[in-house]
């Protein structure tokens, strides 16, 4: 059976099809689509099925015009009938794993999809996880899933894990171009998922098991968290002591081995670092054992916004104004430069802290025409003209989004908190007194 699978993936008459169509889903369908094979799109979101079947991209990072094609070839459509699931011949499943608000994994998305899968199982099918999780989700909740059928793991299926590693806006990186790692339930079952993938990729490396691949990629992003929570401690200790936290690591990265330079900010954002942490944090408890590192580098990543407030605060003192009435504007709410995606956003915080200060807040983001705050009801994004800047008592720049004009915000601003690091080479030297950097 596993001949015959790889065969057709290899001859190209494999059918591919992938479970949520987001930022992982998305991309990846397209490029099953662009090496020859076919891909069906499965997603309960009947508009974005509608989008896709139309010919348009609604991820930044997927050109429409690849869309159109591939769906006019045939090699590319969406539907929200999960019965089409007969129809393939290998299922990629790339569903949110949100935390739960005890911050304990929310694997619902994940059981919803594999009972999806288990209702049309068929021989020879390949089964693979995307969505990240805890180490031992495939082989614990999965397969005993799958099983259920009467249908034999290497006899009849194949399942796997190969952990995503979409970084959106990334234009150097994308996924055709990232290797894939990729662990099997069984050695039978990493040889077909890994044929399956250089279908797309050029490099996959195989691992000895599920539990590999889910930990490798929870540890790629905790050691993202833990250094990310460094440098921001680094920033907070330098604010304190009167010292430029960007010049320090500028001057560290200069040692050409035993350092890599990481940068501070106003909080970690995104469906990945500030989640994925707690997955194998958790983990390990049920195993009675304390990740100390993770607990400590989300305590410190989850104060910067509080930080950011300080700065402003402290701005707006110097200038002999109260934080309570005072016209903040904030730029940029996108949990990173140049997407449209505020999931777990530090500008979230941001916001909802000065406003509980009295702060009279508004923002700008020309990614993100509204912003919804829990409690606090919707914001829509201002346009930054001169009046808009010279009339605000401080400029909070948040997400630097390469199209926003930060000379002239430094220019015309009274104020400026800048939590990137944007203004110190843009800006005349008889402004630098009026920014405040992380």
């Amino acid at each position: 059976m596993s001949s015959t699978l790889q065969h057709k993936i290899k001859d190209r008459r494999a059918v591919v099809g992938v479970i949520g169509l987001g930022y992982v889903g998305l991309p990846l369908a397209v490029e099953f689509g662009k090496s020859s094979l076919t891909a069906i799109g499965f997603d309960l979101d009947a508009k974005r099925v509608e989008t896709i079947n139309q010919g348009h991209s609604y991820i930044p990072d997927v050109p429409t015009e690849v869309v159109a094609s591939l769906v006019s070839e045939g090699r590319l459509s969406a539907t929200t009938d999960f019965s089409r699931l007969a129809e393939t011949d290998a299922v990629i499943i790339c569903v949110p794993t949100p935390l739960r608000k005890t911050k304990e994994p929310d694997i619902s998305y994940i059981l919803a999809a594999a009972e999806q899968v288990k209702k049309y199982l068929h021989s020879p099918q390949l089964v693979v996880l995307e969505s990240t999780t805890y180490p031992g989700t495939t082989d614990e909740v999965l397969l005993p899933m799958l099983e259920e059928t009467g249908l034999k793991l290497d006899q009849d299926f194949f399942l796997a894990f190969s952990p995503e590693r979409v970084d959106p806006g990334n234009e150097q990186f994308q996924t055709s171009n990232i290797p894939k790692v990729v662990g099997g339930v069984s050695a039978t079952s990493v040889e077909v998922a890994a044929d399956l993938y250089l279908a797309i990729v050029k490099n996959v490396h195989k691992v000895s098991s599920a539990r590999v691949a889910e930990t490798a990629k929870l540890l790629e992003n905790t050691f993202r968290s833990v250094n990310i929570a460094l440098v921001n401690e680094i920033a907070q200790l330098c604010y304190h002591l009167g010292i430029d936290s960007w010049e320090v690591i500028e001057a560290a990265a200069t040692k050409p081995f035993g350092f890599m330079a990481f940068y501070p900010g106003p909080g970690i954002g995104g469906h990945c670092i500030p989640l994925d942490p707690h997955y194998l944090s958790w983990k390990a408890r049920l195993h009675g054992f304390e990740a100390r590192f993770i607990s400590l580098a989300e305590e410190v990543n989850s104060r910067m916004p509080q930080h950011v407030v300080a700065l402003v605060q402290d701005g707006l003192n110097e200038h002999k104004k109260p934080l309570k009435g005072a016209r903040v504007l904030v730029v940029g709410v996108a949990y990173k430069r140049n997407i449209n995606d505020v999931r777990e956003s530090p500008a979230l915080a941001i916001v909802e802290q000065l406003m509980k200060k009295g702060a009279d807040v508004s923002y700008h983001d020309p990614h993100i025409s509204r912003m919804e705050l829990e409690g606090s009801g919707t914001l829509t994004s201002t346009e930054l003209s001169d009046d808009v800047l010279a009339a605000c008592d401080c400029a909070v720049i948040v997400t630097d989004h390469s199209i926003v004009d930060y000379a002239r915000i430094a220019a015309l601003a009274p104020l400026v908190v800048d939590t990137r690091n944007v203004t110190r080479q843009l800006i005349k030297s008889e402004h630098e007194s009026k920014v405040i950097r992380l």
